[in-house]
């Protein structure tokens, strides 16, 4: 693996869940791997808890890592080819990248969609120009389309809970549209489909009201469905998440507050375990009743991102060893 940007990297992801597992047992197990090497990791936009587990992964490995807040501490980039540079943006990412790459070993990025310009968010321009210019290994710490980390996060959870279950037959995996204040990104939603998709050891089912499809390039191989009751009988596990519109893009159409997860519609579940990328918009997206449960697993979930990144900077620096 050189670059982490989407499931198409991880070759086996089963492979990759191992040994995030074991970073899990045993953190220092590679405390010297990444000795005398350092991480950027450069914010287009706020963070918690990927950036407090991307850092915390890198110092088990033995890496320094640094911060850098674009939106706050830097000059703002300019990302387009041959742009005439009389606006706001003062550094062009051809001149900045470069630099980034002498001063890293490994180069992380976060960025967000605009939501205003589906062939632009969807061209994934950020992270692919940081990819050509920075001339070392780029790992997404969530870009205008995916949010790769968080969606191994996810799959880690999933097999670490039918792991202690001794579950052996397939999981019904659904994740729901939830309400939500203001138009979020499709990341989380296309992400996780895309890498439950590929992991293909689920019955995997995405439920939302109508006009929110994803884009079928994440979504195929999935049940779609737009009643909620429907896509909750019997599953072992629910992923609530809101995301805007994508035909015509970024747009709130429903603010149904009845697609809210309720106790009395998890009971229509397998006793099933409530998952969130967080934050979360308590009483909006979720009730306290159900993220208070003893199902919910949102804590866990977070606590894993650290072996997640752990389990990917550890592939990118065995390789770049190489």
């Amino acid at each position: 693996m050189r670059n982490f940007i989407s499931v198409h990297d991880v070759n086996n992801i089963d492979a990759m869940v191992k040994k995030a597992l074991m970073y899990k047992a045993s953190p220092f197990a590679d405390k010297t791997l990444g000795a005398n090497k350092r991480i950027g990791l450069v914010f287009l936009n706020p963070s918690m808890r990927t950036r407090i587990s991307t850092q915390i992964a890198a110092q088990n490995l033995g890496m320094e890592p640094i911060v850098f807040n674009v939106d706050k501490e830097g000059w703002a980039i300019e990302f387009e080819e041959e742009a005439i540079m009389s606006g706001n943006t003062v550094e062009h990412v051809k001149d900045a990248a470069p630099i980034m790459g002498k001063y890293f070993d490994i180069l992380c990025i976060r960025t967000f969609p605009s939501l205003k310009n589906k062939e632009d968010d969807y061209s994934e321009l950020y992270i692919n120009q940081f990819i050509k210019y920075a001339g070392i290994p780029v790992v997404s710490l969530e870009s205008a389309t995916l949010h790769p980390l968080q969606s191994l996060t996810d799959i880690i959870t999933i097999q670490e809970i039918l792991n202690l279950s001794h579950q052996t037959s397939n999981p019904k995996i659904v994740i729901t549209w939830a309400p939500h204040i203001k138009p979020l990104p499709q990341c989380v939603a296309n992400s996780f489909a895309q890498w439950v998709n590929k992991w293909g050891k689920a019955d995997f089912v995405i439920c939302h009201p109508q006009e929110y499809e994803l884009d079928d390039q994440f979504t195929n191989g999935a049940t779609i469905t737009h009643q909620q009751d429907e896509a909750l009988m019997n599953a072992d596990f629910v992923y609530v998440k809101n995301w805007s519109t994508y035909t015509d893009y970024g747009k709130i159409y429903c603010n149904d507050p009845e697609w809210m997860l309720t106790n009395e519609k998890m009971r229509l579940t397998n006793n099933a375990k409530l998952m969130h990328c967080l934050p979360v918009r308590r009483n909006v997206e979720l009730s306290d009743e159900v993220l208070d449960s003893p199902n919910c697993i949102v804590t866990q979930q977070a606590g894993n991102r650290v072996w997640a990144a752990q389990a990917v900077l550890s592939e990118i620096l065995q390789n770049h060893k190489q």
